[in-house]
């Protein structure tokens, strides 16, 4: 599993605070859970981020984001931020996946 383990962790110390916060290997890289909810995670030099489906449109038409396609098709509600925008935006886009992670129920 290849991800950016600097940016790793400064997604690891944005969330450190939030309650029921895990870590779990997958999409090839690393995500980070809420409840059992996934809200971010890194995969390679991006992050990925997990908006919800009405917020999907919104951030696809964001500078830097793309869809998430990791099966070959785009998974709704969930976005690729590139590495230019996460380096600028890095709190913003957490907290937006932190967000949606934390309005579902636990698992």
């Amino acid at each position: 599993m290849v991800y950016n383990e600097e940016l790793a962790e400064k997604v690891r110390e944005l969330l450190q605070d939030n309650d029921g916060l895990t870590e779990k290997q997958m999409f090839g890289g690393l995500a980070f859970m809420l409840n059992g909810n996934m809200a971010c995670g890194v995969v390679g030099e991006e992050l990925m981020v997990r908006v919800g489906p009405d917020n999907y449109q919104e951030a696809l038409a964001e500078r830097y984001t793309r869809p998430m396609d990791f099966t070959g098709r785009p998974l709704k509600g969930m976005v690729y931020v590139e590495e230019d925008a996460v380096a600028a935006d890095l709190d913003e886009w957490v907290n937006r996946g932190a967000e949606f992670a934390g309005s579902l129920p636990p698992k």
